[in-house]
């Protein structure tokens, strides 16, 4: 009970117009104290009233608002993202006016819980009437991946007359997982023949026909069906898309990117900062192999992604290295390498001569 009374108490902070008014109002005060001079009284009066009519009609325009947060699909790390806000007046009558929203975030990505505190961006609402939802959203940019944790929101007025601000406090939990910064990166090219076949030919390029599909990035133009596509084109002008032909597959062509997250201990000040720069040249490594219709495994010491494809598995796989943590060195990897698929090892500089996973022979090292 008293925790929830604690909640809902109203923060207010003084202005600095506010601090001007209130010194005037005391030299005023005083003033007519001195003098007796009932006009001083009368104007004592007035400025009593505006101060306090500011306290009822802030406090009308905070009430009957219910907040909500809309998160953007993918957040990437240092990359700026909309997060968007709405908000309700429940009010029967009486509009609320002059609201800003701040997110409170309670949690950093290392995990260590903090008092929650606001976010360095605002939305602001001038004006939402009584029973509407009105929505905005504000433009932030999260510097590192992991795990953030959202408490509620700082909702809070300056009306009517900007001499106060009064804030209240709003659960509403929630979190957010900031994936690994992505760039475009080409895979090195096959090491030379894998599980009988070379792997520079095209899956799929052996095997009965299927179908015909849109052409997308890393297709052979020699499967272009430029009949069908010129169909296409005729039938929409403004498409201007090619077909090519879909064989069922023989083999998939695969991928299994190791990243080492193991650092000494104790670790130097720069190891942090190689290990990020490692697990998101990893997470780009995925995604262009994702690209080109590789079946990728994402292998770490301590955790594993198992082979898939398709856009889900990217989302997989950077949820993965998102939440990947740093683990002591001579941890063990918890898989071998595939001898029928093309594996990488990841590691950041400075990580020195470590245990590589039995089979594999390339080593990529993040700058």
């Amino acid at each position: 009970m008293l925790a929830r009374l604690w909640r809902r108490r109203r923060r207010l902070r003084v202005s600095r117009e506010g601090k001007y008014f209130i010194v005037i109002t005391l030299g005023v005060g005083l003033a007519a104290l001195n003098t007796g001079n009932n006009l001083l009284f009368l104007l004592l009066g007035w400025m009593c009233s505006v101060i306090v009519a500011s306290g009822v009609l802030s406090e009308h325009s905070l009430r009957g608002l219910t907040v909500a947060r809309q998160q953007p699909a993918r957040i990437h790390a240092g990359r700026p993202f909309l997060m968007g806000i709405s908000l309700k007046n429940a009010k029967s009558r009486l509009p609320s006016l002059s609201i800003e929203i701040e997110d409170l975030v309670v949690a950093e990505p290392e995990g260590h819980r903090k008092a929650a505190r606001p976010l360095d961006k605002k939305c602001y609402f001038l004006k939402i009437p009584a029973g509407r939802t009105q929505s905005t959203s504000y433009r932030h940019t999260f510097s590192r991946r992991g795990l953030y944790r959202f408490a509620g929101f700082r909702v809070s007025t300056k009306f009517p007359f900007a001499l106060f601000r009064k804030s209240r406090d709003v659960d509403y939990p929630g979190e957010i997982i900031v994936y690994p910064a992505v760039y475009p990166v080409n895979p090195p090219a096959p090491a030379g023949p894998l599980g009988g076949e070379d792997a520079r030919a095209r899956a799929g390029r052996r095997g009965e026909f299927h179908g015909l599909r849109e052409m997308r990035h890393g297709d052979d133009i020699r499967d272009v069906h430029w009949r069908s596509s010129a169909k296409a084109a005729a039938a929409d002008p403004s498409g201007q898309r090619l077909l090519v032909r879909e064989y069922e597959e023989e083999s998939q062509r695969r991928a299994t990117l190791f990243v080492d997250n193991a650092v000494a201990d104790p670790a130097p000040p720069e190891t942090a900062e190689a290990l990020e720069r490692a697990i998101s040249l990893a997470a780009s490594l995925a995604q262009g192999y994702l690209l080109r219709h590789y079946s990728v495994r994402l292998v770490c010491r301590g955790t594993q992604v198992p082979f898939q494809s398709g856009p889900a598995q990217l989302t997989r796989v950077l949820r993965a290295l998102a939440l990947l943590p740093s683990v002591p060195a001579g941890t063990p990897w918890n898989a071998a390498a595939d001898p029928g698929t093309e594996n990488l090892l990841v590691v950041y500089r400075g990580a020195g001569a470590r245990e590589r996973p039995i089979g594999v022979g390339r080593v990529i090292e993040a700058g």
